[in-house]
């Protein structure tokens, strides 16, 4: 996914309220922005950190720009929530997932399980539907590897439910964690910073729900899904 126009580099101020930001744009000017990702963004909200913006043009809109992507640490990492779903159709169709190549019909939020909205529902002919949920990734604790989730996420836990579900009743579930930095080898669940998802996390695998992590080039032009990685968790095999 190529970012046409091209992003606009600024520095972070802060980020409050979880839906707005304040930055210094290069040319000097202070700017208020939306930030596409309600979560607690763990790591990624440092005062002075180089961030990139898209500007939208649009009149319906409050805030010209949006949050794109921060530097931290020397990595480029993708923050916008709204991102993941596109980027995981692009590697579906570029047959970067296993087992998804031969469904020719993907569609976007489809309502299921318990007034449940799934991410993609794949169909093809002579193969059963695939319920594709994909969770944005871009939290690390240590060298190269990713974690997800960085904070309690009860509304995650209920998706994997429901993708369990789905499989028991004859079709297939996938979860798909897309890793929005790439200096990250492998994935790991943070059971430790929320339980309840580890044990659904596990319930999931356990029922037949496919879970796999896809790695991203990062640039401020583009991001781009290049691959699998490796999930650390018991009944995930090494891809």
């Amino acid at each position: 996914m190529i970012f046409d126009p091209p992003l606009i580099p600024a520095r972070l101020i802060s980020r409050y309220k979880r839906f707005l930001f304040d930055a210094v744009l290069d040319s000097g000017e202070t700017i208020t922005g939306s930030c596409p990702n309600t979560g607690s963004m763990r790591g990624l909200t440092a005062p002075g950190s180089r961030i990139w913006l898209s500007e939208h043009d649009s009149k319906t809109r409050k805030y010209r720009h949006m949050f794109e992507m921060i530097e931290a640490d020397g990595i480029l990492v993708g923050i916008n929530t709204g991102l993941p779903n596109r980027l995981a159709e692009e590697a579906i169709r570029a047959g970067l997932v296993p087992g998804l190549t031969g469904y020719d019909v993907i569609r976007r939020e489809q309502r299921y399980g318990r007034n449940s909205r799934i991410d993609m529902l794949l169909s093809g002919e002579n193969l059963p539907n695939a319920y594709v949920e994909v969770k944005n990734v871009h939290f690390t604790r240590t060298h190269h590897l990713a974690e997800f989730p960085d904070t309690v996420t009860a509304r995650g836990a209920k998706h994997l439910e429901e993708l369990g579900d789905m499989v028991e009743q004859g079709h297939r579930a996938v979860m798909i964690y897309l890793v929005q930095r790439d200096d990250c080898l492998r994935l790991r669940i943070s059971a430790d910073l929320d339980p309840a998802y580890g044990l659904a996390f596990r319930r999931a695998v356990t029922r037949g729900v496919e879970a796999f992590a896809l790695k991203c080039r990062v640039s401020s032009q583009e991001i781009t899904p290049i691959g699998l990685m490796p999930i650390d968790e018991p009944g995930i095999a090494a891809l």
